[in-house]
């Protein structure tokens, strides 16, 4: 577990910038300690670190006067969507001013003619398709958790979808962007292809906050499909389900989302949610299409999955079932940390080439065994990404070396295997020590460049991504 290092010695905000502030924003500028303590944690396991102050913003023009007005005094700025992170992108561990982003909800156009939409960065996945209810269109990127598409383009999300519709880097046209100083940007746009200039929407998607502050997106939009179906298929063990897997991937079938959980997790998951699933290394499919197309990609898995000894291979077709069985795969984190009650998730999030996964997850299986850690292993396995719960006890020093230690082995062989030390989480503060590992010296130092031209005073979420 990471615990961060705070600026215990810092000031508290200038008087000056806080009068001006209240004075602007009256009882959406808080400085109580209920507020600031919700604002300085998020879903992951490490320590919380409240802002000085919390600024409820309604639009981009608040954002701006907002952020002018810290970087004339040079305090730093923290943007908050629904508090789903997992790497401590959130903590304020230089003080500052959260802005929290909530109050900017609103879907602002939905073009069905064009697929695409734009919305305000508070507005959140599940938000969202309601408002396409009657289009018969829907935003495919479901990282599990209601997280704010502004949050989602931060840390460049993805999930279990996509291994069919791709991560947000790929269904963000544009965004509208406060700078480090106030200015207001509009990268991409809406047209489906552009060679005009450098590509700032795709610098911008993934910069976990660190270069500018999205308040407005315009993503892309995918027709509901014709027919919708999925199904569940244990087997004897993590082996046999992984080269199902791969089997499917290399052959070309267009599925929807391929999740592999253990039989841990499994147990996990029955006690949770009150299902009766076999407690074996299971496999959840599901496949978009016509009626017939659908059919022929579950046959063709199902056939993969009995030559790799694959057992009750399950249908849902029916909307409550199928709700019933993502559901109860959506709040697996949730129900793994019943496993260990007191303890506290540490999540890995490595992907590796597909052609690599047998392997990486079976080394990782070995070294779970030998460690004699309580290790839940779930995954969005169908683009070669997969996640440890790590359940540790907080006091135990041995149970937090061991699971640091084990962070760093899993890291490791996932760059060996030419993969990432993160498949979707994000850097945050909890994987800085790993990015040198994975791109060199000279990358990050490009990196770092960057940081310095948009964010010469580093006050846009100081402290992330790059160590200190």
């Amino acid at each position: 577990m990471h615990v961060p290092r705070l600026d215990t010695a810092r000031a508290p905000l200038p008087q000056a910038l806080a009068e001006a502030l209240a004075a602007r924003f009256g009882n959406r500028y808080s400085t109580a300690e209920a507020d600031r303590l919700h604002h300085g944690k998020d879903e992951s396991s490490h320590t919380p670190a409240p802002p000085d102050a919390v600024i409820f913003a309604e639009s981009t023009e608040e954002v701006s006067s907002i952020v002018a007005l810290c970087h004339s005094h040079r305090v730093p700025v923290i943007a908050f969507g629904a508090g789903t992170s997992l790497e401590g992108h959130l903590l304020a561990i230089h003080g500052g001013v959260c802005i929290d982003l909530s109050g900017m909800n609103r879907v602002l156009a939905i073009r069905p003619e064009d697929l695409d939409a734009t919305v305000q960065a508070g507005v959140t996945r599940k938000q969202l398709n309601a408002a396409l209810h009657d289009t018969g269109l829907f935003f495919p990127i479901d990282p599990g958790a209601d997280a704010s598409l502004g949050g989602m383009a931060a840390t460049r999300a993805s999930g279990t979808n996509a291994v069919r519709y791709g991560t947000m880097r790929e269904n963000v046209l544009g965004m509208m962007v406060v700078l480090a100083d106030g200015r207001i940007i509009k990268t991409g746009g809406r047209a489906r292809k552009s060679a005009a200039g450098y590509d700032l929407t795709r610098l911008l998607v993934g910069s976990e906050g660190t270069l500018g502050i999205v308040t407005e997106l315009t993503i892309r939009l995918h027709p509901i499909p014709e027919a919708i179906s999925s199904a569940v298929c244990a087997f004897p063990d993590i082996a046999e389900a992984v080269n199902t897997v791969i089997q499917v991937i290399q052959l070309g079938v267009p599925i929807a989302r391929i999740e592999l959980l253990d039989a841990l997790a499994l147990k996990a998951i029955n006690r949770y949610s009150k299902t009766s699933l076999r407690e074996a290394p299971t496999l959840f499919f599901e496949f978009h299409g016509s009626p017939a197309s659908v059919e022929e990609q579950a046959r063709t898995v199902e056939e993969i999955a009995a030559s790799h000894s694959g057992m009750d291979f399950d249908w849902a077709i029916r909307p409550e079932d199928r709700s019933r069985l993502w559901q109860a795969r959506h709040d697996a984190y949730y129900a793994c940390l019943g496993l260990k009650p007191g303890a506290h998730a540490v999540t890995t999030d490595v992907c590796v080439p597909i052609s690599r996964l047998a392997d990486c997850i079976n080394e990782t299986v070995a070294d779970i065994a030998e460690s004699q850690l309580l290790a839940p292993l779930v995954g969005h396995v169908g683009d070669g990404n997969f996640h440890l719960v790590l359940l540790v006890d907080p006091d135990s020093p041995v149970d937090v070396t061991c699971a640091e230690a084990f962070s760093k082995r899993l890291v490791e062989r996932a760059l060996r295997m030419e993969g990432t030390c993160t498949g979707e989480h994000g850097i945050g503060i909890g994987k800085q020590k790993y990015l040198a590992l994975e791109h060199g010296s000279a990358a990050i130092d490009v990196m770092r460049a960057i940081k310095r031209a948009l964010d010469p005073d580093n006050l846009m979420n100081p402290g992330k991504i790059f160590m200190p």
